[in-house]
């Protein structure tokens, strides 16, 4: 074959037997790699109902066929199972070195079985692969278990690995590669940890050949000039990363702020990209023969939150600083580094910190639960309960379960802002219509990397929509989903694909993806059948969490019943119930959300 190598590595931790397994190649045409083949296998092997932290749960690290090529930014890799978060899908994505790594070992996915009885890593270099004792390792960090790793097996290896988050079973905890990259959202970091699988370690030089090497090479040339001019023209990805952009969402009025009771920040300018580029910036830091480098390495050089590390990008400064309402972004970089040191996903872990903030100042949670007030503002307070998450001591116990379990026990659910469990990302969808649709009909809860519709209704890629029209928001939703199924398929990442987002009249993305798959994979693909192998990837995705039970596209009632009190969407709520009948009806399934007959046999699911 060519791209993909057409093999699985299957790990049984229960009875440490190691195999290695031919991938039919007809799976991998028609769900093309990564998130696709993925879901695929969890479908098939993992009975969606199964507790997510039970032997019986997968975890599935995939490559895609981009992944290890010249394609610009062709260095990602998923991690797929069921969510301890969610209680239904997770699929998480990351870059750094890791996945180009793991895609020379000459296996195209990493299948996860069972539990092992004491804390154990997974050594691959090439066609060798062993499970080693980890018990050493248990309850040391990130930074501490990668460079004891690389010590035990290959300085030349790269590794992903869970801190203590994820061995506590924290629900928002994530598996970390290379240090400062975070496979971030839904808790695979605990499912991880619930296998007793501290790490894994991958070396080897098997790079997939390609079908036609010349002209795939000329391609990924062109794409990186065009992305080049883009860069240059636009978003500032390299000179401020996505640090940017706190700035843009508080202009519109959709910063969240003090946990979503508001959409604008009177701190922004402190914890913005041009002050972190100011002060605390080393320089841009790419993953992996990356063009673009929205990477940050970062270093606070003084004071109480001295410390050195990546980050933080948007999702970050939003959940730290206006979520928690810290206007100082040396607290708000110390978060981070915390976050990725312990292994943490940022989003989950600084939004539910404000959840707790906003449930203190209301009385509905006593002092005397947590040890002491947590306020908005209070950065101390807030860095030391992401400690207390990790291990969970005291009320970071609490807190370790997310916002949404928290708020229940407390008696105010109305203070969570998740869908299906799962905290927000930044963007309030009071305000950009578009944005609350995909959450509420994402398949792993709510999150913007599962088709982030802002890039149109905010920044105007490619096109500028209406953030607070209803119209057309079915269509637009649905395409970016597809979109965003490609591209995690594929092995490529958002930030160069999104500059080919396609519209109704513009067909790039998926023109550049056939042509790419063609030419690395040797398979012809007209881009409507790349398409339409995404939209397969997203029904059986729609199909494993429907089967895990999460029945209910909706939106937390903050966002439906309270309108914004500020900026320039004051007044408005999102109107969900105008837009969700449209997108069932774009997806071609029933109006209760769920796949037609005639959609699966379409699609080869039957």
């Amino acid at each position: 074959m060519y791209g993909w190598h057409g093999k699985l590595l299957r790990i049984n931790l229960t009875s440490r037997e190691i195999s290695a397994e031919e991938i039919a190649p007809q799976v991998s045409k028609d769900f093309i790699g990564g998130r696709g083949v993925a879901i695929r296998y969890l479908y098939d092997e993992v009975d969606p109902a199964v507790d997510p932290l039970s032997p019986e749960n997968n975890l599935i690290f995939a490559t895609g066929p981009l992944t290890a090529t010249t394609a610009p930014t062709g260095n990602r890799y998923m991690v797929v199972t069921k969510s301890p978060l969610t209680g239904a899908l997770a699929h998480s994505n990351a870059g750094g070195s890791f996945p180009t790594w793991m895609k020379r070992t000459g296996f195209d996915l990493f299948i996860f079985e069972g539990r092992a009885e004491e804390p154990v890593y997974l050594w691959v270099n090439e066609d060798e692969a062993e499970i080693r004792s980890a018990a050493h390792l248990w309850g040391q960090d990130v930074p501490a278990t990668t460079d004891a790793l690389l010590a035990e097996t290959d300085r030349n290896a790269k590794v992903a690995c869970i801190g203590p988050a994820g061995e506590n079973l924290v629900l928002m905890a994530a598996i970390m590669n290379d240090k400062d990259r975070a496979a971030g959202r839904s808790g695979v970091g605990a499912v991880m940890g619930s296998k007793n699988l501290k790490g894994v370690v991958v070396n080897g030089r098997k790079n997939p050949e390609f079908a036609d090497d010349e002209a795939m090479r000329e391609l990924s040339k062109t794409i990186a000039k065009e992305v080049g001019v883009d860069m240059l023209a636009g978003s500032s990805l390299r000179e401020y990363g996505t640090a940017y952009v706190p700035q843009v969402t508080n202009e519109f009025g959709i910063l969240p702020t003090h946990n979503w009771q508001a959409g604008t920040f009177e701190g922004v300018d402190t914890i913005d990209g041009p002050t972190l580029t100011e002060k605390y910036l080393i320089k841009p830091k790419p993953c992996y023969r990356c063009p673009i480098a929205c990477g940050r390495l970062s270093e606070v050089p003084e004071g109480k939150y001295a410390g050195k590390g990546e980050g933080p990008e948007y999702e970050t400064i939003s959940a730290f600083g206006s979520g928690c309402g810290v206007d100082d972004l040396a607290a708000v970089t110390k978060a981070n580094y915390w976050c990725n040191e312990l292994g943490m996903d940022t989003i989950s872990t600084g939004m539910t910190i404000a959840a707790a903030m906003e449930m203190y100042e209301k009385g509905y949670i006593p002092e005397a639960d947590i040890g002491k007030p947590l306020r908005f503002g209070d950065a101390d307070t807030m860095i030391e309960m992401v400690q207390k998450m990790a291990y969970r001591d005291g009320f970071g116990d609490e807190l370790a379960e997310g916002s949404y379990r928290l708020a229940e026990k407390y008696g105010h659910p109305e203070v969570a802002v998740t869908t299906r469990k799962q905290e927000f990302p930044g963007y309030d969808p009071r305000g950009a219509q578009g944005m609350g649709l995909l959450y509420a009909t994402s398949n792993k809860g709510a999150s913007h990397m599962e088709g982030d519709v802002v890039y149109e209704e905010l920044f105007g890629v490619p096109v500028k929509e209406d953030l607070m029209t209803t119209e057309g928001k079915g269509e637009l939703v649905a395409r970016f989903q597809d979109a965003f199924a490609l591209i995690d398929s594929s092995g490529l990442c958002v930030f160069l694909a999104l500059r080919y987002v396609f519209s109704k009249e513009r067909m790039i993305l998926p023109t550049r993806l056939a042509q790419l798959m063609q030419f690395t994979t040797g398979v012809e693909a007209t881009p409507e059948e790349v398409l339409k192998s995404a939209e397969r990837v997203y029904n059986l995705e729609r199909m494993f969490l429907l089967k895990a039970g999460s029945t209910e596209d909706t939106l937390p009632k903050r966002m439906l019943e309270e309108p914004l009190p500020d900026g320039p969407a004051k007044g408005h709520v999102n109107r969900l119930h105008e837009m969700l009948p449209d997108f069932y009806k774009v997806r071609g399934w029933d109006e209760n959300g769920v796949p037609t007959r005639e959609k699966l046999a379409e699609l080869g699911l039957e």
